[in-house]
C-alpha cells in the first residue's frame, strides 16, 4: 500500500523548518543529481550532523519519503526517493539539479 503523498507538517511550522534547519542544509549542498525516483545530494563531511538532523526530522512528517545517508569522508550523499508523484515535492523542498 502506498502511502499518500502529504507532509505532516502545518504551514508555520513548515516555516520554521525552512528557517532553523533546511536553508542552512541546501546552502550546504555541494551538488545535486536525478535519480530514477528522486535525488542525491552531496555536502562536505562537515554537514553530517545537520543532515541527520534533518532527516530525523523529515522521517516523521514525510513517511512517504525514503531517506538514505551514506557516509564516504570527504563528501556524505542523502539519497531522497519516492514515488514518480512524489519527486515534484523533493525538488520543491530539498532543490533540484543545479546547473553550473
Amino acid at each position: 500500500m502506498d502511502l499518500p503523498i502529504a507532509c505532516r507538517l502545518t504551514g508555520p511550522e513548515l516555516a520554521e523548518r525552512r528557517l532553523t534547519i533546511l536553508n542552512a542544509v541546501r546552502k550546504g549542498r555541494v551538488r545535486a543529481a536525478r535519480l530514477p525516483t528522486g535525488y542525491a545530494y552531496e555536502f562536505d563531511v562537515e554537514m553530517l550532523e545537520q543532515v541527520r538532523s534533518l532527516v530525523e526530522l523529515e522521517r516523521q512528517c514525510c513517511p512517504f519519503l525514503t531517506f538514505n545517508i551514506i557516509d564516504r569522508e570527504p563528501v556524505i550523499r542523502l539519497e531522497v526517493t519516492g514515488s514518480p508523484e512524489a519527486i515534484s515535492l523533493i525538488e520543491d523542498f530539498f532543490g533540484g539539479v543545479v546547473t553550473e
